[in-house]
């Protein structure tokens, strides 16, 4: 095998990773002098920016700016916009008013209507919701301001609705599809969402039952840089991150597409979702999505979406959508087992196969699946471990996560070069055998239980016909060899990179092991090699070459800024005021407040304020006691009633707050009703920690609980209430974060807190 022949397989390789994702989504061009009728990016930035100025959360002062804007922008369109009020808590226990923004453009003909969805509201706190979800807003505006400017009347109905709250448990959407009349009128539902600033728009199909039909319309619409397979919705329903169209799935049988991005993930809820940082691609990507799908399903049947079939399906590059029918999966997996079973027969036959030099085969495998498993396993205790400021950053992907995860993936493919040239007298075909065998199990083992995952079997057909070769030449020509190897690398190179953005660098192993897999598929060229302790050597100080670049990159700085988080408790029952922060490596700018005194503590069950991941302080200190006026508690009921005791008391804040959580003892709620409306009796089943409801409060609006309990128990209620004003309420002077820091996502901050506790 000549050299330069090995040197461009090696090329040719490396351009195919390289496409797999520079074809993922369009690239970004000024185009703000774009023809009226197609979708600008640049116009559609406009609204991000506007939507971005500031923090809107509910209850914040810009909340009603942006709402205000955004019903300009439709009316300047020429449509009737109307806002829909309500309260609702939704299956969260996360109770809220929320204001809905609807428009709708009428069709030519009767039936159902498809429906543009989004959120306007940004996460509680200091979030700018550029990305989420400004630029979901934005595609939404810009796109029907296209669509308008074409002069075409759909044969649909299109309902645009831009929920509130869906940052606090989906109660905008809560509101609209059990309050609304128009829910009913739905028979389509497009969703635009954000889980970072950056990053490809991954289609997720929400349906209750099969996808073919919706699969079917998909590919028809044919949007330009689909990416989307079976395997990521399979995963999205195991996780708990639901969106706005979860609930039409869920309440009314509405199905639809979510098309969300998830790279660049430090920035979500954060004060770095900015306009700035925004991916010009990714807003791109979304408008490529919407204008085509807003073509076609304005026009198809849209009460003939649903389907009893399931489709497996995957995009590739240029190619867009490959898709089959789960009625597939089986008869090609057992199609794999006979050729396997042939191809082992024919290569004992012809005597290219030894049973000693199999088993051989199976050492270097199961070497390298365990060092690289163990490295991914405890890379993340490891890096904590080494940068305890890391722990900081709750949902786990720091600001130099991309870094990591190359550098752990070349430490894989490292490990493999070096193994694998240890093995090399093993013919390339014995050594085969156990990658092959591997795969089917794993081919096997997602049909079982993740068939969204069958189409893994793809790269297994074409590494057999790599092993059919091997085992009838000597020396296969070896561009033949790389095109086999396309499918492993176009399918499986996202996901390399996806998974531990998506969920955190403590699933590393998911890069480090699906990255030693892909390798085995690609064995029947990488055999071929003649260096291949020297290409290992190479990977493993380009390895140690981004570690590097990682720990240089490890600091906080004013571009990525260290989270911070302080308050002040103040705990009526036991006249004690206390500093907090959820901090685990203590700022200079927190120090200044717990300093040398703090201490862990006693117990954080004692301080039940509700956070995304169940957060818990992790240091107090005393503080001054501040005179801060507690809430007034009026009891107008407590009787029994038959088997039940009833209390209905109204809780009114005499301070300007936020939020209120209110928790109770281990006690059996038999009904409860928050402000007239009733938690579900699937919350109050499964509600955790004895949470009872969050309140995120609008207009220092009051509580009023009515709730009962078995006549036998007693009831104990602890009251969080809680004010985001700590920086700027005239009884303290707290002085502003440093540049490095910005507030803490995912849990109360910069807050005043109240405890207060009442027994009945």
């Amino acid at each position: 095998m000549k050299t330069y022949s090995q040197i461009i397989s090696f090329l040719l390789i490396l351009l195919a990773i390289y496409l797999s994702f520079d074809t993922a989504m369009p690239t970004y061009k000024i185009d703000a002098n774009k023809s009226l009728t197609t979708f600008s990016t640049d116009r559609a930035l406009q609204h991000v920016k506007t939507i971005s100025e500031q923090p809107h959360g509910v209850g914040f002062e810009a909340h009603e700016t942006v709402k205000k804007y955004i019903i300009d922008q439709l009316s300047q369109l020429g449509l009737e916009t109307s806002v829909q009020k309500g309260y609702t808590a939704g299956d969260w226990g996360n109770f809220s008013k929320a204001e809905n923004i609807i428009a709708r453009i009428k069709g030519s003909q009767p039936g159902k209507a498809l429906l543009l969805l989004s959120h306007y509201d940004s996460s509680p706190h200091s979030s700018f919701g550029a990305s989420d979800a400004g630029s979901g807003v934005a595609t939404i505006l810009e796109g029907v301001r296209a669509y308008m400017a074409s002069g075409k009347v759909p044969k649909n109905d299109i309902i645009i609705l831009i929920t509130d709250a869906e940052e606090l448990g989906l109660n905008g959407a809560d509101l609209f599809v059990n309050n609304h009349p128009w829910a009913k009128e739905v028979g389509l539902a497009l969703n635009f969402e954000a889980r970072g600033s950056g990053g490809p728009g991954i289609m997720l199909m929400e349906t209750n039952r099969g996808n073919g039909k919706l699969l079917e319309e998909f590919i028809k619409a044919d949007p330009n840089f689909p990416v989307a397979n079976s395997l990521f919705y399979s995963i999205y329903k195991l996780l708990p991150n639901d969106t706005d169209l979860t609930v039409f799935r869920e309440d009314r049988d509405i199905e639809g597409f979510n098309f969300a991005f998830i790279d660049d993930h430090y920035d979500y809820h954060t004060a770095h979702d900015t306009f700035e940082r925004l991916d010009r691609n990714t807003l791109s990507h979304q408008g490529s999505y919407l204008m085509p799908l807003l073509q076609h399903f304005s026009e198809v049947d849209l009460s003939n979406m649903k389907s009893l079939n399931d489709y497996v399906y995957f995009n590739l590059p240029y190619y867009k959508m490959v898709s089959y029918p789960f009625e597939w999966i089986w008869p090609m997996f057992f199609l794999g087992f006979a050729m396997i079973c042939l191809l082992l027969f024919y290569g004992f036959k012809i005597k290219r196969l030894n049973l000693r030099e199999i088993g051989k085969g199976f050492l270097p495998l199961i070497i390298v699946i365990t060092v690289n498993g163990l490295a991914g396993w405890y890379s993340w205790s490891f890096l904590k471990w080494l940068y305890p400021h890391y722990k900081d950053i709750l949902h786990g992907f720091t600001y130099n996560g991309h870094i990591y995860i190359l550098a752990f993936v070349l430490f894989s493919i490292s490990t493999c070069f070096w193994t694998y040239h240890k093995f090399r007298k093993i013919n390339i075909s014995n050594l085969l055998v156990a990658p092959i065998l591997i795969w089917f199990l794993i081919c096997w083992s997602v049909g079982t239980y993740l068939p969204g995952a069958s189409f893994f079997i793809i790269p297994l057909f074409a590494l057999l016909g790599s092993f059919m070769i091997g085992l009838n030449q000597d020396k296969p020509n070896l561009y033949i060899l790389v095109l086999l190897a396309l499918p492993a690398i176009w399918i499986y190179s996202p996901f390399i990179k996806l998974f531990p953005i998506g969920l955190g660098l403590k699933m590393m192993v998911t890069a480090t092991v699906l990255s030693t897999l892909t390798f085995m598929l690609l064995l029947p060229v990488f055999m071929a090699y003649k260096h291949k302790n020297r290409i290992g050597y190479m990977f493993f100080l380009l390895f140690l070459g981004f570690m590097v670049s990682a720990h240089i990159n490890s600091d906080f700085s004013s571009e990525n800024a260290k989270p911070t988080s302080l308050l002040y408790v103040l705990n009526t029952d036991q006249k004690r005021a206390q500093w907090a922060t959820y901090e685990n490596e203590l700022s200079s700018w927190t120090s200044q407040y717990l300093g040398v005194t703090k201490k862990r503590p006693d117990s954080l069950a004692t301080f039940n304020i509700s956070s995304k991941y169940a957060t818990g302080f992790t240091y107090m200190a005393d503080a001054p006691f501040k005179k801060v006026l507690p809430p007034i508690v009026e009891i107008t009921v407590d009787t029994v009633i038959g088997n039940k005791r009833m209390f209905e008391f109204c809780i009114t804040p005499q301070r300007d707050v936020n939020r209120l959580d209110i928790f109770t003892n281990e006690v059996n709620i038999l009904e409860a009703k928050v402000n007239s409306i009733a938690l579900s009796d699937y919350y109050l089943n499964h509600r955790k920690r004895g949470k009872l409801i969050t309140h995120f409060i609008s207009n220092n609006d009051f509580t009023e609980i009515q709730l009962s309990i078995p006549k036998h128990e007693s009831l104990e209620l602890t009251l969080y209430e809680a004010s985001n004003d700590l920086l700027d309420n005239p009884s303290f002077t707290i002085p502003e974060r440093p540049e490095a820091t910005i507030p803490m996502p995912f849990v109360l901050n910069d807050a005043v807190v109240l405890i207060k506790t009442i027994k009945f």
